[in-house]
């Protein structure tokens, strides 16, 4: 399993590719909510979202074999795009598999960086599975957007930087999709920190890793079109790691559903409280908070800190949610 150590090398090893994102204090969410709220903002990566974390971190640890031969993935989007830069910068090469619901947007942003882009299919499921046959065909190395113990470890220095820069966060609302994103960070925070709060949240439409949950092992689930796109796609029923780190530092409890309306209003609210564009992924936890569906009781007063994930959404896309 990916371990605290795991993450501190990747803070290390991710220095001149990633960047170390700052934490501001909203005070407008903060009059709505009546918490104390601080926004973290991955939306200025270089790639425009977290992302970029766990793929500088995955490409740092690479064998030469391994760079020669190219790396693969299969992503909605954001990780396709952070792998690119990463292993641009690296002078890896870099395939892409991405299905038809990835916005235009995104797949326009992996080729502009060089990668090999392939569509495959309708699902993350489908570009999954065209990932894994080019490394039986072709020895490409496999990274995933979630289930590699890299990639996870490089997303938990989001943890890290949370607790340098407010060492009394009381709760963390984090993304949740496949997983690594949250496993990753909500290591770092509960080492450090083993009583504070960790939430999820997931879009209605593709609620995979909160279903595994409930039933006690990876399932499918169907995935239908969200405005938080990124947050599409399984967790793959061979999950190795987030499954099992997720279900024991989180657990489903923790694990808010939100539908597309409240989402959008995520969206609206981050605009109009700091001018700040996300996209809908990147909105969720801000969403979760004034929805309601975190209990007023469980936050009134506290220190919570929203991760906003990413900030890819295209201009007309953005522009309609924002003005509707």
């Amino acid at each position: 399993m990916v371990t605290i150590e795991d993450v501190k090398k990747a803070q290390r090893n991710i220095r001149g590719t990633a960047e170390r994102t700052p934490l501001i204090f909203s005070e407008s969410l903060s009059k709505k909510t009546g918490a104390e709220i601080y926004l973290k903002l991955d939306t200025l990566q270089p790639t425009g979202s977290f992302k970029i974390r766990g793929a500088a971190n995955a490409v740092a640890r690479l064998s030469e074999e391994e760079r020669k031969n190219g790396i693969v993935t299969a992503s909605t989007g954001n990780f396709g795009r952070a792998l690119s830069y990463a292993g641009k910068q690296a002078g890896v090469p870099v395939t892409v598999c991405l299905s038809r619901l990835v916005p235009q947007n995104k797949v326009d942003a992996v080729r502009e960086l060089g990668a090999t882009v392939e569509i495959c299919g309708n699902t993350q499921d489908d570009a999954m599975a065209r990932a894994a046959e080019l490394v039986e065909t072709q020895q490409m190395k496999m990274i995933s957007p979630f289930d590699d113990a890299d990639v996870i470890a490089g997303q938990g220095t989001i943890g890290l930087e949370i607790l340098e820069d407010l060492p009394d966060t009381d709760m963390a609302v984090i993304a949740l999709s496949g997983g690594g994103l949250i496993a990753g960070t909500a290591l770092a925070l509960k080492h450090e920190k083993p009583d504070i709060g960790v939430t999820g949240v997931s879009t209605r439409q593709c609620p995979a890793m909160y279903e595994s949950l409930k039933a006690g092992h990876p399932v499918d689930v169907p995935e239908h079109e969200s405005v938080a796109d990124s947050l599409g796609g399984g967790i793959g029923l061979e999950n190795r790691y987030s499954f099992a780190m997720v279900r024991d530092l989180v657990g489903a409890e923790n694990i808010v559903l939100l539908a597309e309306d409240e989402i959008k209003e995520g969206m609206r609210a981050l605009h109009e409280a700091e001018n700040i564009v996300a996209e809908g992924g990147g909105a969720v936890g801000v969403a979760a908070l004034l929805s309601g569906k975190i209990k007023n009781e469980d936050i009134q007063g506290k220190k919570i800190v929203c991760h906003i994930s990413g900030g890819n959404v295209a201009e007309d896309v953005f522009a309609k949610i924002v003005t509707a």
